[in-house]
């Protein structure tokens, strides 16, 4: 009995403590417990984690943290997750009926979302669009007090030209979030190039939204060729202003970027004629 009962604390305390693995129903985990961080999954390697799981099982646990009436949270793990539903879904077999993970007991909710970024930068790294998405959200469900608790708190490791990088993004997300279909994959350079034409562009927001609502890009190269063009107008140069009208004797000589005009009584048919002339002259 006294063995039995060791024992008994021993599953305990690794269950507690997150070593221990165990077998959880599928349908009592909450895959959307957090915001999660990722936008889009990659059909592709989806499908190959669904035959991986088809052919050899989960190798990997899920991490998980319990909730109330037997509910567990999702914290890391979200594709497992997903090819195992889809694997039930589609062949009916028990063996998909369940997922392997480890409880953990973050202590505050920062913990959980941070736990859910790291897994995510390790295994398939996030682009800077869905790093500037968690942070802003973070701050949206009062996980962090603002975005700059975010940043240092979700990417504590990264370094700061990475944060300020992440940073950068956050104007696009707060301008464009909604009309956007394939934010996932503005690239870095082109992403900071538009954070800084919203910042400082007037009415640059209100004119990307109606571009891209407008445009309603079906790929994403289309999508990304649409933030290109706005930001290909913007960088037109101004023409120079007009300058001044200056009178030489009874000339009257007045100059914008793609003229030049006389007028007055010195322009008289004698002075055209000089003028025709002179011109000829110069480009022989």
């Amino acid at each position: 009995h006294a063995a039995l009962q060791e024992l008994t604390d021993e599953i305990r305390v690794a269950r507690d403590s997150g070593r221990l693995v165990q077998e959880l129903p599928l349908e009592q985990v909450e895959a959307v417990h957090l915001v999660r961080d990722r936008l889009a999954h990659n059909e592709t390697e989806l499908a190959a984690l669904m035959e991986s799981l088809r052919a050899r099982g989960q190798q990997t646990p899920i991490e998980v943290v319990e909730l109330s009436d037997g509910r567990f949270g999702l914290i890391s793990g979200w594709r497992r997750l997903t090819a195992l539903t889809r694997l039930r879904d589609e062949t009916g077999e028990t063996r998909f009926e369940v997922v392997q993970a480890l409880l953990r007991r973050p202590e505050t909710a920062a913990d959980a979302y941070q736990a859910m970024v790291e897994e995510n930068e390790i295994r398939v790294g996030l682009s800077y669009y869905e790093r500037a998405r968690i942070v802003a959200r973070s701050v949206e469900h009062g996980v962090y007090p603002d975005e700059t608790a975010a940043l240092r708190g979700l990417f504590a490791t990264a370094s700061r030209a990475k944060r300020s990088k992440i940073g950068a993004f956050l104007p696009i997300y707060t301008a464009l979030d909604a009309n956007l279909r394939f934010a996932a994959s503005i690239p870095e350079r082109l992403g900071l190039a538009l954070s800084k034409h919203l910042r400082e562009t007037p009415n640059a927001a209100e004119t990307l939204q109606q571009n891209l609502t407008e445009s309603a890009a079906e790929s994403a190269a289309r999508e990304m060729a649409v933030l290109s063009s706005a930001l290909s107008t913007s960088r037109t140069p101004p023409s120079p202003p007009a300058q001044a009208p200056v009178t030489i004797g009874a000339v009257r000589v007045e100059t914008s970027a793609k003229s030049v005009t006389l007028s007055g009584a010195g322009v008289t048919p004698e002075f055209h004629a000089r003028l025709l002339d002179w011109l000829n002259i110069q480009s022989s």
